[in-house]
């Protein structure tokens, strides 16, 4: 049976993440999902995706995890999730320090969507390359999960290294909290086959898509039994999301 939920920029203009979260839980929805951006530099070039002028909301939006913790002290049922986390921005020891905590604090609820981001100007203000976030963001990806799953980890690639290090809480999931990746491309298939939970393709799921992710599961001995599929903006019309249903989205 699909999940519903709600994903909201949650800003000083808006309704606050507690009321929020109270509210979604009380109307038996499943899911609550906080975007993430730390800042919008006021001389960006980089074009907004949307194809209009940036919504004020993209730089009053609080920051997801505090947001969502905020959110789990007042639930105890509805899943938590960021949609999405801007990995390619973060610390990767902290950021697994974060939802490892996050994930004990609301009991299993955490699920960490991730993405590689689109503003240029704001990676650089983090000291983040916009051309090899890609392959920043898997290693970022990698690093988190052995640190969530073993006692002493340690991680040496390209753009991430570390030696042995102890970091606790671990996460009460499984091998960490599932990570969705939100991207449409012809490469995401391979990337969420390789470290990924789920997808959250943003509008849905072009034709033959989801037989390309299956395939790209397949060969890593894999499944779409195994992986979510959440779509990211759901059309506010009853007909097109049972298509998007059909179409094979769980959430």
């Amino acid at each position: 049976m699909a999940a519903f939920g709600v994903q909201i920029f949650p800003t000083d203009q808006t309704i606050q993440p507690i009321a929020l979260a109270k509210a979604v839980e009380e109307r038996g929805l499943d899911s609550l999902f906080f975007p993430e951006h730390t800042h919008i530099p006021t001389s960006r070039k980089t074009p907004f995706p949307g194809g209009t002028d940036l919504p004020e909301w993209y730089w009053r939006t609080h920051d997801p995890f505090v947001a969502l913790a905020a959110a789990a002290a007042v639930t105890s049922r509805i899943k938590l999730g960021t949609g999405i986390c801007l990995v390619i921005e973060r610390d990767p020891i902290v950021l697994a320090k974060e939802c490892a905590s996050l994930d004990m604090i609301s009991g299993g609820r955490l699920i960490l969507g991730i993405g590689a981001g689109w503003n240029v100007e704001e990676m650089a203000n983090h000291g983040a390359s916009f051309e090899h976030r890609w392959a920043i963001v898997r290693e970022k990806v990698l690093a988190m999960k052995a640190i969530w799953t073993e006692d002493a980890a340690e991680f040496h690639g390209k753009h991430v290294n570390f030696d042995p290090i102890w970091s606790w809480p671990k996460p009460v999931q499984p091998g960490g909290p599932p990570i969705w990746l939100g991207a449409n491309s012809k490469w995401v298939f391979d990337r969420v086959a390789d470290y990924c939970e789920g997808w959250m393709p943003i509008g849905g799921a072009g034709s033959g898509a989801m037989e390309a992710m299956s395939a790209a599961l397949a060969k890593r001995d894999r499944s779409m039994a195994d992986l979510d599929v959440a779509l990211f903006g759901a059309p506010a019309n009853v007909e097109q999301a049972t298509n998007r249903l059909e179409q094979g989205f769980t959430h």
